[in-house]
């Protein structure tokens, strides 16, 4: 076995002139919708608390905090905008794996593009490379090692940052597998973090940790040639069942970032059938109609999103009671539904007492069987196969841009946005990205929602 080295050299050897137009367009939606998501997040507390240790550690002023005005160095920056693209729980997802793949990569290749003055091309190139390499290696290692308690997003999405960097720095054959040691011995990352701030530090955490390996390999800092498949390695420490195979095969004539989703609502992926489901009944019955809402889900629906009485908005998003009555209330799970003032709504509150729902382990991930059981005896039902934002109900480029305009608003204004969309679709034609950036910066350093 020689995952890790044939992985290198499948990479090394990728060209932008040999991926498919297909996946440079999917790769500039993904930066897209990415940078949409980060922007949108860039004002929360947590991210004020990261950015405080700007003065705690001397950092220098070298790149930028999208949707905010301050800079600080490289690994910092890395850090910052990555944990704030996932904050609202709203970035990209391969569904196969529950990955968010721009998550650890993206912050690297923009924070390097801007310091060392990259063109757009280099960017999406490394972009797609990056994010590919970390999806195959989670396809490697999912679903044991999801299952043992690791975010897959950070666990194996450091690979995709360190491949990025590494690309980017110009790294030879040796060094790139240096890099993905560096990396692998940094990965981490635990679900028992989901429904705090620690949850997004995770992507933040593994674009910084990537890159860090990345710039050490590049001083010819050594590690182990085999971190994927070695009996101590990746795999077999943090994977009791995997299949190394699954990260090399049919190169370059399968891209598993053609799979990457986006999400039109602010919270995991698996809440999404029930969130479409109760939006439809919302729409057909009356609150003070309904005596309960059965929610037939997959077991894994309920593991991950049981909590009946969320204290806070961010537990709001692991909360399927919560978010059905969201849904049915108001039409719609985006961030507006998940402060912290609307999981304690008084309505919200009594409704979500009525969201019932049921494990059934023939229902599949993506699906949902919704019943309104209504005080006259009667019933609505409505069935849901794939959720809208799933790759077999996909959301347009104008659902994309309806996203991207209410995160960025606030922020940005609409003319900037306006201009910042156009030219993060043109990303691979800048000669620099100094324009680009310059307009991801917020009004003031403090915006006033």
């Amino acid at each position: 076995m020689m995952e890790t080295k044939t992985l290198v050299q499948n990479v090394m050897k990728t060209k932008m002139d040999g991926i498919p137009e297909e996946v440079k367009l999917h790769g500039k939606r993904s930066l897209f919708n990415w940078m949409g998501v980060a922007i949108g997040a860039s004002q929360h507390p947590s991210v004020d608390m990261v950015l405080g240790l700007k003065e705690d550690i001397n950092s220098a002023e070298q790149v930028s905090i999208f949707g905010r005005t301050e800079k600080v160095d490289l690994l910092l920056g890395s850090l910052i905008n990555g944990m704030s693209s996932h904050i609202f729980d709203y970035d990209d997802t391969h569904l196969d794996t529950i990955h968010h793949p721009s998550g650890p990569v993206a912050p690297v290749v923009l924070a390097l593009a801007e310091k060392f003055n990259l063109t757009g091309e280099q960017v999406l190139h490394a972009f797609i490379l990056g994010c590919e390499a970390e999806l195959r290696i989670a396809n490697a290692v999912y679903p044991s090692h999801y299952h043992l308690g690791y975010h897959i997003t950070s666990s194996t999405g450091v690979f995709g940052a360190a491949i990025a960097a590494g690309i980017l720095l110009e790294l030879d054959e040796e060094q790139m597998i240096w890099a993905l040691g560096i990396a692998g011995t940094q990965s981490f990352g635990l679900r028992e973090m989901f429904g705090t701030m620690t949850k997004p530090f995770h992507p933040g955490k593994a674009a910084q940790n990537g890159l860090m390996a990345a710039l050490l390999a590049k001083k010819n800092f050594t590690s182990s040639t085999e971190v994927l498949e070695a009996k101590r390695g990746f795999a077999n420490v943090l994977a009791p069942e995997h299949d190394l195979s699954k990260v090399n095969v049919n190169w370059g004539g399968q891209w598993e970032l053609l799979k990457n989703a986006f999400k039109p609502y602010a919270c995991g992926i698996v809440l999404h059938p029930s969130i479409d489901a109760c939006i439809v009944l919302g729409k057909q019955v009356k609150a003070e109609d309904v005596e309960r809402i059965e929610l037939t889900v997959n077991p894994y629906v309920l593991e991950l999103t049981g909590k009946p009485t969320p204290p806070t908005g961010l537990a709001g998003k692991f909360s399927i009671y919560h978010t059905g009555a969201v849904a049915f209330l108001e039409g719609d799970a985006a961030e507006a539904q998940y402060t912290d003032g609307k999981v304690i709504d008084p309505a919200v509150v009594e409704f979500r007492s009525k969201i019932s729902p049921k494990v059934d382990a023939s229902v599949k991930e993506e699906e949902v069987y919704a019943t309104a059981f209504l005080k006259d005896g009667s019933t609505v039902e409505h069935v849901v196969k794939h959720a809208t934002g799933s790759i077999e109900n996909p959301m347009t480029d104008e659902d994309l841009a309806r996203k991207f305009n209410n995160l960025t608003h606030p922020i940005i204004g609409a003319e900037q946005a306006n201009k910042l969309r156009t030219a993060m679709y043109a990303i691979d034609e800048k000669r620099d990205l100094s324009e680009l950036i310059e307009l991801t910066k917020a009004y003031s350093e403090k915006v006033i929602n």
